[in-house]
Order: C-alpha cells, then sequence, then structure tokens
C-alpha cells in the first residue's frame, strides 16, 4: 500500500513544504483510527501493519517529545521533518560516487567500514528488500520511504536493523549465536541481549514445562506405563503428584539457561577468530557458522552436562524422592559415582550435529525463499520469522530425536527400578526390537506440541526483558542520542 506523502519527489527542501505537509496530514488521519487528534502506540501499530511499512513503534518513542504517551499532529510533523533530514545525510555518505544511488558495493563498504562484515550476496539481499523499480540500485526515495517510520540516527543503527535476528529458546538445543559488531561487544549491549534471549528462555520453558516433563515421561516410560495418549499421561501425573508436579525438573531447566549460553557464544567468538586466521575481517561463509556452532554447543554441553542428568532424574522423580537440586546430585553420587552425571553424554554430542545443521539450514531457506519471493517488500516480520524458527526447530527435532531419546533413557537408568543397564549401541537395538522404529520416536507428539506456544512466549518475553534491559530493537539504548 502506498501512503499519499510517497508521491512527493524530494523532501530535501529545508523550509516547509505545503504538498509536503498536506500528505502528511492525509498519513495522520490515515493512522488516527478513532480520530480523536492524537495517535497511541495502538493505533501506530495497527496503521503502519496495514501499509507497506510493516509496525515499528520507534517513531512513538522517538516522537513523543512531551513524553504523554501519543502523539499529536505537530509531534508527528517534527518527527518526520527531522527524520527525512537525518537520512538525507546518511543517504549522502553511502553514496559515495555521488550518483544520487546507493548501489551493493556501497552497502558492503558501509557495513564494512563499522564492522560487520557482509557477502556480497547478503548485501544483494539488503538492496533488493529497498529496490521497488527493479534498478538494483536504491535511490533516495526508496531510502526514505524504507527507513522513515524506524528512529534510526546513524549507519551502524542502519546495519543493526538490517542484520537484526531473535535468539529464541524452545526449550532444545539453543540456537546458532547471532553475529555482533566489535563495538557491540565493547559497549556490553552483547551481554544484555544474550541476558535477554536468556530471561526470555525462562519464561518460555516454565511455561511449556508440563509438556516437557510429559515427553520425558514418554521417553522412558512409553512402552510400560504410559500406553495412551498425552492426556492419559496428564492424568497420571497429576495423581501422583498433584498440580505442582507438572513443574517438577524446570527449576534446574532454567538454572542451565545462562552458563550453557556463556560458554557456547564465548566458545563460539573463539573458534570463529581461530577460522579467520590473521584475517579478522573476512566474514565466515555458513558451512563454517554451522561447524563453528556445533563446536560450540559440543563445548557448552559438555561443560553444563551434569546439570542435564540432574534435570531428567528430577523431571522423573517420584513425590518425595528427592528434597531438591543438592540433595539429586547427593545421592547420585553416593550411590552411581561421578561417571553417572555423564551418562548419555555420546548420544546427546551425536545429535548437535544434526540438530543445529538441519535447524540453521532450514531456517535460512525459509527465510530467503520468502525474500526472493517478496522482493521489494521490507525485511519478513515478526510472524513470518517466527514460522521459518518453528518450521526449522521442528525439523532439527524430528532428525536428532532419537539420539535425544536414547540420551535420555541412559540418563535415567538408575531410577527406573530393575532396568538393564545398557550401552547406546545396546539401547538402540532394544527399542528397534521391542517397539519398532516407532519406538525411536515416543514422546514426539508433546515436544511437536510445544514448539508454537514456547517460540511465541518466548519471542514476547524476549521483546519485553530487550525493554526492560534497555536495548530496543535496533541494539540501541532506550533514549540513546537524546541528553
Amino acid at each position: 500500500m502506498w501512503l499519499p506523502w510517497a508521491r512527493c519527489q524530494d523532501g530535501e527542501s529545508s523550509g516547509p513544504d505545503q504538498d509536503r505537509e498536506k500528505r502528511w496530514a492525509e498519513l495522520f488521519d490515515q493512522l488516527d483510527l478513532n480520530k480523536d487528534g492524537r495517535i497511541d502506540i495502538r493505533e501506530l501499530r495497527t496503521g503502519l501493519a496495514r501499509t507497506r511499512f510493516g509496525p515499528d513503534p520507534g517513531i512513538e518513542r522517538a516522537g513523543d517529545t512531551n513524553q504523554d504517551g501519543v502523539l499529536d499532529f505537530e509531534e508527528f510533523t517534527q518527527y518526520l521533518r527531522a527524520h527525512e533530514k537525518q537520512l538525507k545525510l546518511m543517504f549522502r555518505s553511502l553514496d559515495r560516487n555521488n550518483d544520487g544511488k546507493i548501489d551493493v558495493a556501497e552497502i558492503q563498504h558501509c557495513l564494512r567500514s563499522i564492522g560487520v562484515n557482509i557477502s556480497l550476496e547478503d548485501a544483494t539481499r539488503i538492496l533488493l528488500s529497498m529496490d521497488k523499480d527493479g534498478t538494483m540500485t536504491i535511490d533516495w526515495n526508496e531510502w526514505r520511504d524504507y527507513f522513515l517510520f524506524n528512529p534510526i540516527t546513524n549507519m551502524e543503527e542502519v546495519a543493526r536493523y538490517w542484520k537484526r535476528s531473535m535468539m529464541l529458546d524452545i526449550g532444545e538445543q539453543l540456537t546458532v549465536p547471532d553475529e555482533f559488531t566489535e563495538e557491540e561487544k565493547k559497549s556490553g549491549y552483547v551481554w544484555r541481549q544474550l541476558m535477554a534471549g536468556a530471561l526470555a528462555g525462562s519464561v518460555s520453558r516454565t511455561g511449556t514445562a508440563p509438556l516437557d516433563r510429559i515427553k520425558v515421561f514418554r521417553q522412558v516410560h512409553g512402552s510400560t506405563d504410559f500406553k495412551g495418549n498425552v492426556l492419559n499421561s496428564f492424568q497420571y501425573m497429576l495423581k501422583e503428584g498433584g498440580l505442582q508436579s507438572m513443574w517438577r525438573g524446570n527449576g534446574i531447566n532454567v538454572l542451565k539457561i545462562a552458563p550453557e549460553t556463556a560458554i557456547k557464544f564465548t566458545a563460539y567468538e573463539q573458534i570463529k577468530s581461530m577460522m579467520r586466521g590473521g584475517s579478522e575481517t573476512r566474514s565466515l561463509r555458513v558451512h563454517e557458522r554451522f561447524v563453528a556452532g556445533s563446536l560450540a554447543g559440543a563445548m557448552a554441553q559438555t561443560a553444563i552436562y551434569p546439570m542435564e542428568v540432574l534435570k531428567t532424574r528430577l523431571t522423573l522423580r517420584k513425590t518425595g524422592q528427592y528434597s531438591g537440586i543438592a540433595d539429586c546430585a547427593k545421592q547420585i553420587l553416593q550411590r552411581e559415582g561421578v561417571a553417572a552425571f555423564y551418562k548419555g553424554y555420546v548420544p546427546n554430542l551425536l545429535s548437535i550435529v544434526p540438530y543445529a545443521g538441519i535447524d540453521l539450514a532450514v531456517y535460512e531457506t525459509l527465510k530467503f525463499a520468502w525474500l526472493n519471493r517478496n522482493i521489494g517488500l521490507a525485511d519478513p516480520g515478526v510472524m513470518v520469522l517466527v514460522g521459518c524458527g518453528a518450521v526449522s526447530s521442528t525439523c532439527g527435532q524430528l532428525a536428532s530425536y532419537p539420539l535425544a531419546l536414547i540420551r535420555t533413557r541412559m540418563q535415567a537408568q538408575a531410577s527406573v527400578k530393575g532396568a538393564p543397564k545398557l550401552s547406546m549401541l545396546a539401547l538402540l537395538r532394544n527399542i528397534v526390537t521391542k517397539e519398532g522404529i516407532a519406538g525411536l520416536y515416543r514422546g514426539i507428539s508433546p515436544n511437536l506440541l510445544k514448539v508454537v506456544p514456547a517460540v511465541s512466549v518466548s519471542y514476547v518475553a524476549y521483546e519485553y526483558t530487550r525493554i526492560m534491559l534497555g536495548v530496543d530493537i535496533e541494539g540501541r539504548r532506550e533514549g540513546k542520542g537524546k541528553g
């Protein structure tokens, strides 16, 4: 949908422009849904969602000069007038050959100059998301139209907007860490971002803990106690321990997020540095990112794996079996020794590669397929990215689930009365012989059921947490540049 002001050809004049003011008035009227002469955040989101811009609440924060939570016409036009000037300065700084257009090489040069290494292919995708007339260049009108409702103030913020991604946690493997600039690392933005992801993951895991506990029970006891469906499993656990029992094991599952995130990110950065060798400016290709992410994941899992074993034992515990995490660890150590804390380690390590590889490959494929089918539109919106994340995660789970099931059974062996202590291969043969191939996917239904709510809850919690920590959608401190 093209808005009235988009017919304005340049917007470069510094004085009042009656035609431009008239078009802004028409735009304000479109966004003012209840016609009260003011635009609140709900109207802004709803109105922009109907346009080609997509929803972005940034104008509400940047334009609301009197901090009353709404925009009147004067604030609205004042923001647009000032922001166009900023956009014009950024456009000129990007246009190195002064031909009035931005090409792929200029996008690459700009991002590399601020520490964001980008391939020609990725730079082309950025250009295509803004190129409305198919000329393979971005003129002033296209640049202005794209960023007018996004309160960016410098090229570093443009770069962050272009490369933004969501770190969603669905309670399984953590995603491959995002790419960050040196400035982001020095400013502390990276750790605020990682903390936001960890806190969002805590909310997401807590919200879907009952489904996770059912999954673990069906993985371990599927062929004996739980022959029925998911509902029967719910009823069994409610009868045994009451409603609160549905969250058994969730405490340790939440506690392990922080160390796993920190170790994985630190290892990922070190591995990337080793892969680049002497060329710190070289961009890693997709397969190199996959290898780095898998190795970082393996290191993180090795460090926190005892917590994984504790999580499984606490999830499966009967009422009164353990008084808490420390008591569980103490009993395992006394009865089974230190080695018990690494039961199932090998299948767990093996499951990282198919999960991370397929998850990353499917996510990238779906996202770029959307971009290629929607040339000229803005970056994928929230629902597209959440959808891509849910589908890619599901595909990753399907590929790695048999190994995850074997891992869980090995972790739980000592807690299942009379269960033989089998090796990974012996356990695999035993499952296939007694339960068939379907036995390797026992418990997958509650696992798949939790993907969409987990991703959705994680996204909402992530956005609110980033606001609480002072990091907005472009990765900037709230209020930066206002003082």
